[in-house]
């Protein structure tokens, strides 16, 4: 915690002074300050996950939701801590537990969201592989042992929590980039095949992606400048204080404005239940026309034939698409591709491939 000076006496629960730096009375209205912002940014978030939760798949904004809401605890109870250490003379040791407690768990809650994110959760695929689940759930117990090891000054944690920051971002940044990749290799593809329906969902991940690589990398460098930064003079300790905090909020409202949940381009929620495996069967893709005739007496080895599946605002199967996969046979692709959705439309009725 900040320098305390001239201790008279201390108890179980709190520490009763006679006087603080005089450079700490700007903090209380500060952390307020700061509190509100982080509270109505969270509260809008909440009404706009629920207001656009028919839209898209919204387990990632829900998850998302989690970080601002440790925020808005951490800076009430640091709030609360400073105003009763200024203008009572008792700062409790309890509340100043709970800001060090929230305040690791902001962090941890903050690298796995990006680690979600990173991994295409959502977005690439519904749902992440098993490997991706453990390697995640992994990454964020160690960062948030090496971080409590840290800010209770514990020997050698210092070089392990860098070691941890570069592990996470190097595995962060390598699925931003695989990402990417299979993006832009998906919409190389869509302008070969001309499957212009699918165009605008798969650029608007990409254009996604490419923002959050961005934020990323501010968030390094935020992170490398704090490590730097060794002046510890509390006349200007309110002011580094307010400049790393608006610099945050800034960042993770910047990601948050990104990943939000909004009715987005057409077929943007038709992804994989989990990603495509290297070196898998897919099928290829084709725009096809047939008239109703046509299509009821489709009967080929090669096509499949689905169940009817409705739009996800459509209460019945009524007036809903119908999947049509093409059988991959021997057709093996080289790289990562994964397939898209594919229009088959009659007189009649729109269907729908994948």
């Amino acid at each position: 915690m900040q320098e305390l000076h001239q201790i008279t006496s201390s108890s179980g629960n709190s520490v009763n002074i006679t006087w603080v730096n005089d450079a700490y009375r700007p903090l209380p209205y500060l952390y307020l300050t700061l509190s509100c912002a982080w509270l109505l940014s969270s509260l809008f978030w909440a009404s706009l996950t629920w207001r656009n939760r028919h839209f898209q798949a919204n387990n990632l904004q829900w998850t998302l939701a989690s970080v601002p809401l440790i925020k808005t605890l951490q800076l009430l109870l640091s709030f609360l801590f400073w105003y009763s250490c200024l203008y009572s003379q008792i700062c409790s040791l309890w509340m100043s537990f709970g800001v060090y407690i929230t305040g690791v768990l902001f962090q941890t809650a903050s690298f796995v969201s990006f680690l979600l994110i990173a991994h295409g959760y959502c977005i690439m695929c519904e749902n992440l592989s098993i490997y991706e689940r453990r390697t995640t759930a992994a990454l964020g117990c160690i960062f948030y042992l090496t971080l409590v090891g840290y800010r209770a000054s514990v020997p050698y944690f210092t070089a392990l929590l860098l070691l941890n920051y570069f592990i996470s971002f190097s595995v962060i940044f390598n699925h931003i980039s695989q990402n990417l990749l299979a993006l832009r290799e998906q919409l190389s593809v869509i302008e070969d095949d001309d499957v212009r329906a699918l165009h605008d969902a798969v650029h608007s991940k990409y254009i996604m992606f490419k923002k959050f690589r961005i934020a990323m990398q501010l968030v390094a460098l935020g992170e490398v400048a704090i490590y730097i930064n060794v002046n510890d003079s509390p006349g200007t300790y309110w002011i580094r204080l307010l400049i790393r905090e608006w610099a945050q909020f800034c960042i993770f409202l910047y990601i948050g404005w990104t990943f939000r949940s909004q009715d987005l381009a057409p077929r943007f929620s038709l992804m994989p239940t989990e990603k495509a495996p290297v070196g898998c069967t897919l099928a290829p893709i084709y725009r096809v026309e047939l008239d109703a005739e046509s299509f009821r007496e489709l009967s080929n080895q090669k096509w499949q034939i689905g169940v009817p599946t409705p739009h996800p605002l459509q209460k019945s199967l009524k007036n809903s698409a119908v999947v049509i996969v093409q059988q991959p046979n021997s057709f093996r692709q080289t790289s990562t591709r994964i397939p898209q959705a594919t229009n088959f439309r009659s007189s009649d009725s729109s269907f729908q491939g994948c």
